[in-house]
């Protein structure tokens, strides 16, 4: 029980975040209007994903520093559960659009798919997703650790100027960007959330980022087992 409540606190968050999510009364503001609900889902998503990301760099600094194989398993499992919650965000991010920038703003399509936002976080997971090919492409077990442990810095700091730094540099429909009324989405308390919405924003948060975080550990464990076993028939 003792190990596990990080778990039932996981699964009651995400409960709260679904019904409270479409349950509770937002602000009518113009253009997003009820569709403001996805915040609950694309933001938080995204903030899990990071927090993944940074979990997986620092392993893969952590093989570097040691060589210990374990670390490597590590950093590839917080990886791919942060490149699935990133597939997940842009997901429900692309269906937002579909919503405010196409229907209510009445933006072209063509307009839409070059957006800065979407190309950037593109880029960012097609990055994340060069570093499982990699992995793929050595049979040895030490050099594959190596050359993706160094990847996997690489595409960790690419994230930055992908998806954080270039499309605020540039004109944009998504909030945060040059002449935007946001300057930091979600976060801008006065601008982005009220405080009903923020009673159910940072638990989502806490939850979306939780259960990436039981998933990773559900496949660390099961990867280690595939080793064990591999090891064992060597």
């Amino acid at each position: 029980m003792k190990k596990s409540w990080w778990k039932i606190l996981s699964f009651a968050l995400l409960i709260y975040t679904v019904v409270a999510g479409f349950l509770v009364s937002v602000p009518d503001l113009p253009i997003i209007h009820q569709s403001i609900r996805n915040l609950y889902f694309h933001v938080c998503m995204w903030f899990a994903m990071m927090i993944l990301f940074i979990i997986s760099f620092v392993y893969s600094i952590k093989y570097l520093s040691n060589s210990n194989y374990r670390n490597d398993i590590y950093a590839r499992n917080f990886a791919a559960v942060g490149a699935f919650m990133g597939i997940l965000g842009y997901a429900t991010g692309a269906i937002w659009a579909n919503y405010t920038w196409l229907t209510d703003q009445s933006q072209s399509l063509g307009s839409v798919l070059k957006e800065p936002k979407l190309l950037g976080a593109a880029i960012a997971l097609l990055i994340y997703g060069a570093y499982f090919v990699l992995r793929g492409s050595f049979t040895d077990m030490d050099k594959r650790a190596r050359v993706s442990a160094v990847y996997n810095i690489f595409a960790f700091v690419m994230l930055f100027p992908s998806i954080w730094i270039i499309p605020r540099m540039v004109g944009s429909l998504h909030p945060g960007a040059p002449g935007s009324d946001s300057g930091n989405p979600a976060l801008n308390a006065q601008k982005d959330l009220d405080a009903g919405m923020r009673m159910i924003f940072y638990p989502a948060v806490i939850g979306w980022t939780l259960l990436g975080v039981w998933i990773t550990t559900l496949k660390i464990r099961i990867q280690l087992l595939k080793d064990k076993t591999l090891l064992n028939e060597i």
